[in-house]
């Protein structure tokens, strides 16, 4: 059997996580930035619009109990999530847990498949940034032109949507600058955003009408999910995306401070207060004007704006915080999409000046200007329909591999210290993998379509370049430990990716 085709050794993958931090500011983000960090990218289109769809077309008042079921899912990911990153804090998030866990194919496939999911995740938050700034400019009397605020294609085409383009280009510079001056940006906007949201709770509930929470579980039109209790369930799987990128805080191993206890933290974090947000807003939301009413692209300005003209001046603070909000997710997703093609990189899956890090910024610089350059072609020249509709399945994909990989190493390597350890580890990953599975089963056929064209590139990249890499950079770590393969690859104290 090929060297290639074992389990990493998991001492090689934890060598290699020691060899990041030490190239990398490996104390630039604490507990309070990195639980930042993964609230920005949780707490960002999401709950600007998912919350009215699933309130307006499935679940009504009762939104708030899919989104307790929604956060339940996130839950038991998060927990198998903290269990690995305290047992592998490398950067490379689920692709370095499946080539510890699985081996170098699987670590490709999830690695390959993250790799397009965060580029168009950031893409479409991009655009949906653009689409506030520009409503946010006409509302003051400032009418940009239609040929620099759409693609060439779609309804209303123009020429690029520049806003986009813009916002692409300033988030992969702050990461260019370095991970403390991103972080400290980052900081700012999620405490702002948190204080607007904050706002919208703590003064809407003032404004609530009672009777807007009545029927709290709409009757039940017939079809599954057309409002009733399958309408909660099916509600909870439209919000469950709004929880999707709190895996982000696993990339960002290389940079924090006691990753093995900081990153459990920081992922329980962001899902507890996520959720604890989403809850009560989804309660004010519903109170503020009828569950029917919600169905638009900005369900918080419309509640407001429901409220009557004592509220006027907090439609206008929402609107800030969305636009500050989605500047921030947009920021930590091409932060790590830029981990993961530096992990990869140095693995020899892809080519070697992609993992390289600046000696100055300590950042992976080639990395974040492909990524700033991909990202900006899509952002500006793609519709937000055509975006919206490539639903996240990588990342629930790699949910899946995350709660399989700690029930197989909890049976394969038990002798492993642990300093998280997750509670009743076989029903609580076991939840994850049935949530995660039942997740990808409802999604349309056209994305199943996109994954497998991606999937048939990746396999001809992987046989054609990953792969023979991948393998000669093996067989030098074995020539230079003076060793063979153990059934985990590598012999002990072997770096694959060094």
């Amino acid at each position: 059997m090929s060297t290639v085709s074992k389990t990493s050794n998991l001492d090689a993958i934890l060598e290699q996580a020691e060899t990041d931090r030490g190239r990398m500011d490996s104390k630039a983000l604490g507990p309070v930035s990195l639980t930042a960090l993964g609230i920005a990218s949780v707490v960002g289109g999401g709950i600007f619009a998912t919350t009215g769809v699933a309130a307006a077309e499935y679940a009504g008042p009762a939104v708030v109990i899919s989104f307790l079921l929604a956060g339940l899912a996130a839950a038991v990911t998060a927990l198998c999530y903290a269990e690995l990153a305290a047992m592998i804090p490398a950067a490379g998030s689920t692709y370095s847990y499946a080539y510890a866990t699985f081996g170098i194919f699987l670590a490709w496939f999830i690695g390959w498949d993250l790799l397009l999911e965060y580029l168009f995740a950031a893409a479409t938050v991009a655009v949906s940034w653009s689409g506030y700034v520009v409503s946010l400019l006409d509302s003051g009397g400032i009418h940009l032109p239609n040929a620099i605020v759409n693609p060439p294609f779609g309804d209303h085409a123009g020429i690029v949507n520049l806003p986009a383009v813009l916002i692409v280009l300033g988030s992969c510079w702050l990461l260019l600058m370095g991970m403390r001056e991103s972080a400290r940006a980052n900081n700012s906007m999620v405490a702002l955003k948190l204080l607007a949201l904050v706002l919208f709770i703590g003064v809407g509930v003032w404004f609530v009408t009672k009777t807007n929470w009545h029927p709290f579980v709409p009757r039940s039109e017939g079809g599954f999910g057309e409002y009733g209790w399958s309408g909660i369930l099916r509600g909870a799987g439209v919000v469950f995306f709004a929880y999707v990128g709190f895996d982000a805080v696993s990339t960002a191993a290389a940079e924090t401070r006691d990753p093995k206890r900081t990153i459990p933290v920081a992922l329980l974090a962001t899902v507890i207060i996520s959720s604890v947000l989403y809850v009560l807003i989804g309660i004010v939301m519903t109170g503020l004007v009828p569950y029917q009413q919600l169905n638009v692209p900005d369900p918080l300005a419309v509640a407001v704006h429901a409220a009557g003209h004592d509220l006027a001046w907090l439609e206008t603070i929402i609107d800030l915080a969305a636009v500050i909000g989605l500047a921030a997710t947009t920021l930590v997703t091409f932060y790590g999409q830029t981990r993961i093609f530096m992990r990869m990189s140095s693995d020899g899956m892809l080519p070697a000046r992609l993992g390289k890090v600046s000696i100055t910024s300590q950042t992976p610089v080639q990395a974040t200007i492909v990524c700033g350059v991909a990202g900006s072609l899509v952002a500006g020249l793609t519709p937000i329909e055509a975006l919206s509709n490539l639903v996240s399945i990588g990342t629930l994909l790699s949910f899946t591999i995350v709660c399989a990989a700690v029930i197989v190493l909890r049976r394969q390597r038990p002798d492993l210290p642990r300093p998280f350890r997750v509670p009743a580890v076989n029903f609580v990953a076991g939840l994850g993998i049935v949530s995660a599975v039942g997740l990808i089963a409802t999604l349309p056929i056209a994305t199943w379509i996109r994954l497998v064209i991606w999937l048939l590139i990746g396999l001809a990249i992987y046989f054609t370049y990953a792969k023979p890499r991948s393998q000669a950079r093996m067989a030098a770590v074995i020539a230079s430990a003076g060793g063979s393969p153990g059934p985990d690859g590598p012999p002990a104290g072997g770096s694959a990716a060094s």
